[in-house]
């Protein structure tokens, strides 16, 4: 039903990403909305004609941003123009705006200022309060092709005020509705096939889809109709049926970070948190640190990435080291213990691994990942995990299955 329009060199030379896209999809969405096609195109006129062309054999809805500036490479209300085969006229809201906008920044208004108040004279005018570029809108055949600023705060003004609502009441796109899952620790192609059965039982107006990111999926259903709470119902029942599947692998149903989860369990529990860090090198203390109100439970964070910072700072026993080596249960579990004294916490998470791509042996390779985990009474947990060669990736998954697996232990009593 839409198709969205970005224009700009920048956005195809990678040197600004596109981050309207993304977010007028999402709020298009949650009105109700199904986004049938992105694309990007040059500052060229034939491109952006093309793009219209195309555009208008499919969708009912064209949304474009960009190439509305003052500069002789904004060439979108001149290609807008020739298409709908009108002629630029002078608009005086327009240019009252200008000035009021560009009073106190500007001496004078210049001629290309000026220029920015000459609109299509087929279009309505969507009046703009956070720029200077008018923002246009044009109704053909049944259809709608809107024009705004690529400035994403202009966008995002223009959208939220005045084009999702004059949208919904005009194609009255009835609901949709999103429900996500989180798994973690399972790959892809192996949590498919746990799921075939319940996947085959699900209603035909709910629809799966598999979000995999490092060391967890977001599993999204989705459904769309005119009843909302029938069609939440059903998703509720889906989800109901899916959980026990999952099994222990679940850790939550909101479409929100790891580090969110954790942070709002914690805080609840009134406990405070020490980490010690190897492999994870303070992503684990990033990852606790990026949610506000931090302060309440996380004592403090050693990265001790040699194994003298081990024995100086966490007490690692040097025979220890020698015999099993840093990347060992015994070692991580010394070290959890460790920052448990240091702190006075009651818990601590410890993690050292080979996080790559160099280091490996044929019995510790790549992606080799020993946690600790400690609770009340000095009580610890431990396990290993095997992940992949990308260095990246595996600090990322480390951190991140390291507060997953502190939960989910705390939940089931076993810490």
């Amino acid at each position: 039903m839409i198709e969205i329009i970005t224009i700009g060199d920048e956005l195809l030379i990678g040197q600004v990403v596109d981050t309207n896209s993304a977010w007028m999809g999402r709020e298009l969405n949650l009105a109700g909305f199904d986004i049938q096609r992105i694309t990007s195109v040059s500052d060229k006129k034939e491109e952006i004609e093309e793009a219209l062309e195309s555009a208008s054999k499919r969708a009912t809805i064209i949304l474009m941003t960009g190439g509305l500036g003052p500069t002789r490479d904004d060439i979108t209300k001149q290609t807008l123009c020739d298409f709908f085969n009108t002629q630029l006229v002078f608009n005086e809201e327009v240019f009252a705006d200008i000035r009021e906008f560009l009073k106190g920044r500007v001496s004078n208004i210049n001629d290309l200022n000026r220029d920015q108040a000459m609109v299509p004279e087929k279009c309505q005018v969507i009046r703009n309060s956070k720029g200077t570029a008018p923002i246009m809108w044009f109704d053909y055949n049944d259809s709608v092709v809107v024009s705004m600023p690529g400035v994403p705060t202009e966008m995002k003004m223009a959208m939220t005020n005045d084009i999702i609502p004059r949208l919904k009441e005009k194609f009255n796109p009835g609901h949709i509705l999103h429900k996500t899952v989180l798994v973690y620790n399972i790959p892809e192609a192996v949590l498919a096939e746990m799921l075939t059965q319940w996947e085959e039982q699900l209603p035909d107006d709910i629809k799966l889809a598999y979000l995999p990111a490092p060391g967890r999926i977001r599993l999204r259903l989705s459904g769309r109709g005119t009843n909302m709470e029938l069609i939440q119902n059903k998703i509720e029942e889906a989800v109901k049926r899916l959980k026990p599947i999952i099994g222990d692998n679940f850790y939550g149903e909101e479409d929100v970070p790891a580090s969110m989860i954790f942070a709002d369990f914690f805080k609840k529990t009134g406990k405070t948190l020490s980490l010690a860090e190897s492999c994870s090198g303070g992503y684990l203390a990033h990852l606790v640190t990026l949610m506000p109100g931090a302060s309440a439970y996380l004592k403090g964070s050693l990265v001790t990435y040699s194994n003298d910072m081990k024995q100086k700072l966490l007490g690692v026993d040097g025979e220890i080291l020698n015999k099993y080596g840093a990347v060992s249960e015994q070692v991580v579990c010394q070290m959890a213990l460790g920052a448990l004294n240091v702190t006075g916490s009651d818990y601590a998470i410890a993690t050292s691994g080979i996080a790559g791509p160099e280091g490996g042996t044929d019995e510790k390779p790549v992606g080799t990942v020993w946690m600790a985990w400690v609770g009340p009474g000095q009580k610890v947990e431990s396990e290993v995990f095997r992940f992949g060669k990308d260095r990246e990736r595996n600090i990322v998954r480390t951190g991140e299955v390291a507060l997953i697996e502190l939960m989910q232990r705390m939940k089931k009593g076993v810490l």
